[in-house]
């Protein structure tokens, strides 16, 4: 049960929320993160993103398994992007599905909260003006 990847090309929701259809399922909870126009007050033209990705794909299938035993769930997915990102596009998914939605809802939460928290995804912000900063998984600047 459960998947998650890094990947360096546009993700295809509508695959990935039906590839959580199941017979047990009674309830899929989806999460999109998309890039937006500003961050912290600044205009932000674009994003790069940037993952270790043996670590990152080990530590995002930790997730979605401590998911899949904390919540009673039936599927999990959960794909991050990596490289150069345009306002609006989708920067990273998250699609549970299970029995009931109270698990659904907590195990989207759980997994989105978690990647941000421990993925090791760093990402460039490019500001208006031209200047950029980096962004550790926390969100914290880099200095």
């Amino acid at each position: 049960m459960g998947v998650f990847h890094i990947s360096a090309e546009p993700i295809d929701a509508a695959a990935l929320a039906r590839s959580l259809a199941h017979a047990r399922a009674g309830a899929c909870v989806t999460f999109e993160g998309w890039v937006r126009d500003h961050n912290d007050g600044r205009a932000v033209h674009r994003l790069d993103y940037q993952a270790y990705a043996p670590l990152a794909q080990s530590e995002g299938e930790r997730i979605i398994k401590e998911a899949g035993e904390k919540f009673a769930i039936v599927e999990a997915c959960c794909v991050h992007r990596v490289g150069s990102l345009a306002i609006g596009d989708l920067a990273v998914w998250v699609g549970v599905s299970s029995a009931h939605r109270g698990a659904a809802f907590d195990a989207c939460r759980y997994i989105i909260d978690e990647v941000k928290l421990r993925v090791p995804i760093w990402k460039n912000e490019h500001y208006a003006g031209g200047e950029s900063g980096w962004l550790h998984p926390d969100n914290t600047p880099v200095v």
